[in-house]
């Protein structure tokens, strides 16, 4: 009996961009869209996929919300990233062509990101639950003055014809993703690895500001650093950091021992290797 595939969930519809990294990261696993960033994990969790695909950050729209709330309850752990350009397309029914476009829809982040080449071309929009679902729904229509904006990816699945492709206003806009296991893997996998955790800082004075004083004098850079509440409480905060190195590294090794006195619980997310579109 042939094994079956490996499964990788995602948030979304297919041809959503979060789909799209999934195939430029593992192009021969099976892709399961999944509704919520919850049941992305729940399906990790249940055995119904083997890895998760979850958004990060954006350069244009920072962090994806509630992703760094999730990621130390998911039981999932961190072992490569991965970078996807949003590149945006105007798609449309076969046959239809770009002047017959009145009006699109598409996802509410997605339409201020065109919208010069909207106004050019006279075409007004609408916003969608998401941009994948808008492709899935104008597939099954019969109009040929709508369009859709997305990723080439949902046109090539929901058989659309792409009208204009790369008319994002900003040409840099990317989103940062998370490859996510079961199990953890701290291997050396690279020469440029990366550690991501989270910790919560004692009660003392100047806790945050000691904590961090290890990494500075040992040369270890933080890439990332963001705080976060838990619990419902003002005084009960957290804080997600990226570190470059490898938890063996004797600078990084040094760093983490001295964090370990300044906080109350440190919890490594993952050690994996830095994506080569991190420059």
């Amino acid at each position: 009996m042939a094994e079956t595939p490996p499964r990788i969930a995602f948030q979304g519809a297919l041809g959503a961009y979060s789909h799209e990294a999934c195939l430029q990261a593992n192009p021969e696993m099976i892709p399961v869209p999944c509704t919520t960033f919850e049941g992305v994990i729940r399906a990790v969790r249940e055995n119904r996929a083997d890895l998760a695909m979850l958004p990060v950050e954006n350069t244009t729209y920072g962090r994806v919300a509630d992703i760094h709330r999730l990621l130390p309850q998911s039981g999932l752990r961190i072992i490569a990233e991965a970078f996807v350009r949003v590149r945006i397309a105007l798609m449309a029914r076969p046959g239809v062509r770009l002047e017959d476009v009145k009006h699109v829809r598409a996802h509410m982040v997605l339409l201020p990101q065109a919208q010069s080449f909207l106004d050019a071309h006279g075409i007004t929009s609408e916003a969608a639950a998401d941009s994948a679902g808008a492709a899935a729904d104008l597939a099954e229509s019969a109009d040929s003055t709508e369009g859709v904006l997305a990723s080439e990816v949902a046109a090539d699945i929901h058989g659309l014809d792409v009208l204009a492709r790369d008319i994002e206003d900003m040409d840099h806009n990317t989103t940062r993703f998370l490859l996510m296991s079961p199990r953890i893997d701290t291997t050396r996998r690279a020469d440029k690895m990366l550690t991501t955790f989270v910790f919560e800082v004692r009660n003392i004075p100047a806790a945050l500001y000691k904590a961090m004083g290890g990494f500075a004098t040992n040369g270890v850079n933080m890439t990332k650093l963001e705080s976060y509440m838990v619990g419902g409480s003002f005084t009960a905060t957290q804080f997600y950091a990226d570190i470059e190195g490898h938890p063996e590294d004797p600078a990084v090794k040094r760093a983490l021992d001295e964090l370990g006195y300044f906080t109350n619980m440190l919890n490594i997310l993952g050690v994996y290797p830095a994506h080569p579109d991190r420059g």
